[in-house]
This record gives structure tokens, sequence and C-alpha cells, in this order.
């Protein structure tokens, strides 16, 4: 509270008594953080799906890939289920293995790190940028080595990271690349996989999340703008993707090659193997008359998306516009309340970007870890879920025993010492964003 001093301070004063007595008298809301937004629309086509009597993998997957191929504008999109398969199948299909290093940012999700572990690489982290989410494109550029195969930009929050630059590093650092492959060859430079778990729907300078980077992973957990309940999707966007592959390229040699087949073709029915237990025949190609016998064509994984999420998928394809437009909507009222306040929050949209508004990260500047907390349980006393984006990896037990130390990542640390997630989502209405703007702003000027 602001202390009593002449007329002007007793006028501030009144002033907030007025907004503390407006806030108590308003109606103890429930507001979780991120709840899935359904309606009856994808009810009904999950219930088709399961009435059909194709459940798993089918047509409806099929014809989701079809859209988000087109929505994203890229030629192929392998639907799985989850963003965590997608950036490992990119790290197989590449063929990263032990000695090769990959390069992630530590200010990130687990998920963006752990993948290369499963394949037996080296993680390599990146620090942020001082007061800016995206890593340090110069420290990037310092821990590019002959071992590093791939950098996984991050698009945290749904704003679409700069590839451009990431582009610029790999391509001044192209001497020391070393294939080990021919799919690496023909790319022939440090490989660039965004985790776009975040960012579907998002844009950089005129191109939608998906299409910029070599590979881009998308997230459907419950959680994100757009969900399947669990799953997620791999595309990508390589010049020469609708090249014929030469048949006696050295490239996974157990996997029979076919003749006049391109590097889309190839990558999509290679992403089926890996997603299927390499098994080459689907359950729907098995329904065919005398088409029971099949071929295992490496002891791989099961990381498929169902129709019964697919069904999901189709119907947020139909929504997700008007989805997008309201989240921008919320963003700008959080914006326009939260001006005054001695607040740092993201940049959903400029002149060269457009992000998909996806959370609303609000930086308490000055404040420590201990008041932020604070902030959050006095929010949750009031019925408001607030969250945390992201306590960074080298704070993690598990990277911790990976000999990383937050020492190391000052700016990532800085990010999280006094991060407050504000809840972001299409259920929230007008009465909800107000109750959660006043009581936000009355809390933050108690500190």
């Amino acid at each position: 509270m602001i202390e009593r001093s002449g007329k002007n301070s007793y006028q501030k004063d009144s002033k907030c008594y007025l907004n503390e007595y407006k806030i108590m008298n308003m109606k103890l809301r429930n507001i979780p953080f991120s709840p899935p937004d359904m309606t009856e629309q994808e009810a009904a086509l999950v219930r088709e799906a399961i009435l059909s009597g194709w459940i798993t993998t089918g047509p409806k997957t099929k014809e989701l890939e079809r859209q988000i191929s087109e929505f994203v504008h890229t030629d192929k999109t392998v639907c799985l289920n989850s963003a965590t398969a997608a950036m490992e199948m990119v790290l197989h299909l590449l063929g990263v293995g032990p000695r090769d290093e990959v390069i992630v940012p530590a200010y990130t999700y687990t998920a963006t790190a752990s993948v290369v572990t499963h394949v037996g690489a080296k993680v390599v982290m990146v620090d942020s940028q001082k007061d800016n989410v995206e890593m340090d494109y110069n420290q990037l550029s310092d821990a590019i080595t002959e071992r590093t195969k791939v950098i996984v930009p991050v698009d945290l929050g749904g704003i679409v990271a700069d590839c451009d630059r990431v582009f610029e590093i790999v391509e001044e650092k192209k001497n020391l690349f070393k294939p080990n492959n021919a799919l690496q060859a023909a790319i022939g430079r440090v490989i660039v996989s965004a985790d776009c778990a975040h960012s579907f729907g998002g844009m950089r300078k005129g191109k939608m999340a998906g299409e910029i980077a070599d590979f881009s992973s998308f997230s459907f957990h419950a959680v994100k703008n757009f969900t399947t309940a669990e799953g997620g999707a791999l595309t990508w966007n390589l010049p020469f993707g609708n090249e014929a592959v030469i048949t006696d390229a050295d490239y996974m040699p157990t996997v029979p090659k076919k003749e006049g087949e391109t590097w889309n073709e190839m990558l999509y029915r290679l992403s089926q193997l890996f997603s299927l237990h390499g098994q080459n025949k689907d359950a729907l190609a098995k329904t065919k008359l005398g088409a029971w016998e099949y071929d295992i064509i490496g002891p791989w994984y099961k990381c498929n998306m169902t129709d019964i999420m697919a069904a999901l998928g189709l119907v947020q394809m139909e929504r997700y516009e008007g989805m997008l437009k309201r989240r921008q909507e919320i963003v700008a009222k959080y914006n326009e309340a939260l001006k005054e306040l001695p607040v740092a929050v993201l940049n959903h949209k400029d002149a060269g970007h457009y992000s998909s508004h996806h959370l609303y990260l609000v930086r308490l500047l000055g404040k420590t870890r201990e008041d932020a907390n604070k902030v959050i349980e006095q929010m949750a006393e009031r019925g408001i879920a607030c969250n945390v984006h992201y306590k960074p990896l080298p704070m993690m037990t598990a990277y911790k025993a990976l000999r990383f130390d937050i020492k190391d990542y000052p700016n990532a640390y800085h990010l999280f010492e006094n991060e407050v997630t504000l809840p972001l989502h299409t259920k929230l209405t007008d009465e909800d964003v107000e109750y959660v703007i006043s009581n936000f702003v009355e809390i933050v000027k108690g500190l």
C-alpha cells in the first residue's frame, strides 16, 4: 500500500482501496491454467471414429496429415503420438548417434534435450540471450564443432525462433560439417530441427512454423492450442525433397529403395516404419484381401497416432482460426492491463512475426523467485492457476548428472528467477480475463 502523505497520496490511496473493495467483492472463480477446448463437434467425430470399426491409424489420421501439410505449407506430414516422438524421429532419420553432438537451448522443456540422449548423442546447451527467450546466437556459433549434426531452436511460448539467423550461422560453419550418410550429405551442413511444440499456427517473416526449418516437430498435447489429447506431428522442408533418391545411396541400408521414389516420399515411408515397429504394412494395408504378410525392416519404435486422436484434430482444424483470434484478444487485454506494471512480457506480435499466442510469460522485474512463488500462491488462493515456463534444464537433476551447471547459463536463470505464466486459453471468458487481471495487478502491487 502507498503511504498517505498529502492530498495526492490520499487520492491514490483511495483509488487503491476502491480497487481492493472491488476485488474482494468479486465472486471467487475457478480458473484452470490450460484446459482443453472441446465441443460437441469433437465428441461427434470421435464417436463416428469409434463406431466406424476403425480406431487405430487409418483414414482420419491420413486426412489430418494432409490438412496439416496444407496449413503449414509442406509436402508431407507424419502424425505421431507426441512432439517428443517427432523430435526423436528426426534424429533417427538423420542417423544421429554416438559421437555426434546436438545443440539445444538451456531454457526449454526436457523433451528438447532428452531425445538426444535417447539416440546416444551428446547434448550441448547454449545460454539464452539477455532478456530474450531465444538462444544466444553468438554462443551457438562458438558451440558448433566437427561433431555437431543438429541444432534445435525452440519456439517458446509460440514465438517462432529466428531460424534465418541459425541458417546464417550453419552456413558460416559449413566447412566443419562431416556428414554420416546420404541424407546428411544432401543437406550439406548442420541440420536445423525446430522444436515447434508451442507454435502451431505461428509465423515469422511471412512463413509458417513448419516451413522454415529443415525439420519441424509440433505438439498436440492436451495443454496446447491445438490438441488431439496426446499427439504430435513431424514435417520437413528440404530443397531436394522432390528429387529422386539414388537407389544405391548410402542411406538406411536395411530399407529397400524404390525406383523413382523422392526424398519426401522416402522420408514419409521411413517415418511410418519407425512409428510401427519397423513393420512394412500398417493395419489398414493388411485389411486388403490376402494382404496379411509383412516384413520387419528394423527393430524400431511404436509411436503412431490413432484415428480417434485424429478425429479430435480434424475438428480442431476447422475451429483453429477462431481459436487463434481469441488467444490474440486475450493477450491484447493482458498487455494493456499490465503496461504500467514493472514487468516484462513476451512480444507475441509485430511487423516481423505473429506467434500462436500459446503462453503468457510475465517477468516481475527486480523481484526474486520467492517473490514470484508468492504471487503464484496468492493467485491460487483466489482460484487462479498459474505456472512457470521454464526451470532451466541445468537446474534439473537429470541434467546435473550430465554435468550441466546453471552457473554457466546466467541469462537462462535470469529469465526464470522471477517468471510467472498467466492462464491463456480459449475457455476464458471476458469476465475470467478481468478477474485474472484484477487479482494479478493487485497482488503484484502489494509485493
